[in-house]
């Protein structure tokens, strides 16, 4: 297997495809380099920043990723923690400001963000 190069794109990692590239390009994430010495939780928050709707999956994936394993390999106690991580991470991000009145509604009657 080669080395990895300092300007190795996004994709050079498994399980990262056009899709997620573009939306870590937007973050200002563009090589592989660059994405591991971020690590999974900085770079999907600076996704999110960068406008990319959060989702669960992209989330866990990039976690693989970063690891080298198959995206479907996150199961049991592991997958329920990065849930509780990656919730933290959309709650640390979130701005109630911003958000629609109907947002902020469904959020005090206790049924969460649809982020």
């Amino acid at each position: 297997m080669p080395q990895p190069q300092d300007d190795d794109p996004v994709t050079a990692i498994r399980n990262i495809g056009p899709a997620m590239a573009a939306d870590m390009a937007r973050a200002g994430i563009t090589t592989a380099t660059a994405l591991r010495a971020m690590g999974a939780d900085a770079a999907y928050g600076a996704m999110i920043t960068a406008g990319t709707r959060p989702h669960f999956i992209g989330y866990y994936v990039l976690h693989m990723a970063l690891q080298g394993r198959p995206w479907n390999d996150c199961k049991g106690a592991e997958k329920a923690a990065l849930r509780a991580s990656f919730d933290a991470l959309k709650a640390a991000l979130a701005d109630p400001l911003n958000d629609s009145a109907f947002e902020r509604h469904l959020d005090e009657i206790g049924t969460g963000r649809r982020r």
